[in-house]
C-alpha cells in the first residue's frame, strides 16, 4: 500500500473576521476553517506542515488573527506539524507579523520540513490587490535556490503567476510572473503553491507546476452565466503529498456530499489489487 513520504495541508483564503461578523452577511468563515480541521483530524493523516496561503483575515483586524491562531496553533501542536503563514492582499502587515509571526520574523522566509524546503514569498503590496515581487525579493530567492535542497523546494505565495478565465481574478494575478519564472528556471523548485483566486486551477510557470488552491471562505464561479460574475458558498482546501518522489496536489471540499461508497480501506485496496495484477 502506498504511504505518502510527506503530507502538507493547505488552507487558503480563510478571511477570518472578528467574532460575530459574517462574510457578505452569510458566511461564517471560522466555522469553515474548523470544519476543514475536523476533516483532516478524522483522516489521521500524518501531516508535516500546514500552509496558510494568504488572505487569512478579511480586513487585517488583530482580533481576527487571534481567532485564526487560536484554532490553528493547537491543531498544529496535536499534529506535530509546522505552521507556515503567508500574507495576502487582505492581510495587514503590522497585525499579521505581530499576531502570527510574533512580531520579529520577515514574511519572506524558509521553513524546512525534513529534507523538503518551503520558501515563502510575500506577493502582497499595501494598498493593492494584485500581486508584485520586488527585485530585492527575487534576488533573495535566487540566492536561496543556489543551494539545492536534498528533496527539492516548494515555493509558496498568495498570488498565482497564472492567467485566469475569471476576468477579475485575471486582473488581480501576480504581475511580472515571467520575472519569477526566470529565477526558478533550472532550480530545484518542484511545485509553486498559491491561493487568492477562490477557484481551483493549475498550470505551469516555465516547466514548473503551479497549483491554485480552493478557498475556505467561498468559491468564485469560473463558469458564471453569460454577462455575470458570481461568488457562491462552498469551501475547500488542499492536501499535497510526496509519493514515490512526486508531489501531488489534491483539492478537497469541506462538505463532500453523500457517500457513494464507504468501504474498509484495506479490503478495498486488496479488491483493486486483484483487478490489476502485475504485467508480465
Amino acid at each position: 500500500m502506498t504511504v505518502p513520504e510527506l503530507t502538507l495541508v493547505q488552507f487558503s483564503d480563510t478571511h477570518i473576521l472578528p467574532e460575530g461578523e459574517l462574510m457578505h452577511g452569510q458566511v461564517d468563515t471560522l466555522a469553515n476553517l474548523e470544519a476543514a480541521i475536523e476533516l483532516v483530524a478524522a483522516s489521521r493523516a500524518r501531516v508535516s506542515a500546514l500552509l496558510l496561503t494568504g488572505d487569512l483575515t478579511d480586513s487585517g483586524a488583530p482580533e481576527a488573527y487571534r481567532r485564526l491562531r487560536g484554532v490553528i496553533a493547537p491543531f498544529a501542536e496535536r499534529l506535530g506539524a509546522e505552521v507556515v503563514y503567508v500574507p495576502g492582499n487582505h492581510d495587514e502587515r503590522t497585525a499579521f507579523r505581530a499576531e502570527l509571526l510574533d512580531g520579529g520574523q520577515a514574511a519572506d522566509r524558509v521553513h524546512w520540513v525534513g529534507d523538503v524546503r518551503i520558501v515563502v514569498l510575500d506577493s502582497s503590496v499595501p494598498g493593492r490587490h494584485d500581486g508584485h515581487l520586488s527585485d530585492a525579493q527575487l534576488d533573495w530567492l535566487a540566492g536561496e535556490l543556489a543551494r539545492p535542497a536534498p528533496r527539492g523546494t516548494v515555493l509558496v505565495l498568495h498570488h498565482p503567476p497564472l492567467p485566469s478565465p475569471v476576468p477579475t481574478v485575471h486582473l488581480l494575478r501576480l504581475r511580472g510572473a515571467e520575472r519569477l519564472g526566470a529565477v526558478v528556471a533550472g532550480s530545484d523548485v518542484r511545485l509553486i503553491v498559491t491561493g487568492h483566486a477562490h477557484h481551483t486551477s493549475s498550470g505551469v510557470l516555465g516547466a514548473i507546476p503551479v497549483w491554485v488552491s480552493p478557498a475556505l471562505a467561498y468559491r468564485v464561479d469560473a463558469m458564471s452565466p453569460s454577462g455575470r460574475l458570481r461568488g457562491a458558498e462552498g469551501a475547500g482546501f488542499t492536501r499535497i503529498d510526496l509519493i514515490d518522489g512526486t508531489l501531488v496536489a489534491t483539492a478537497l471540499p469541506v462538505e463532500p456530499g453523500p457517500a457513494v461508497y464507504d468501504s474498509e480501506r484495506d479490503a478495498m485496496v486488496r479488491f483493486i489489487q486483484d483487478l490489476t495484477p502485475e504485467m508480465e
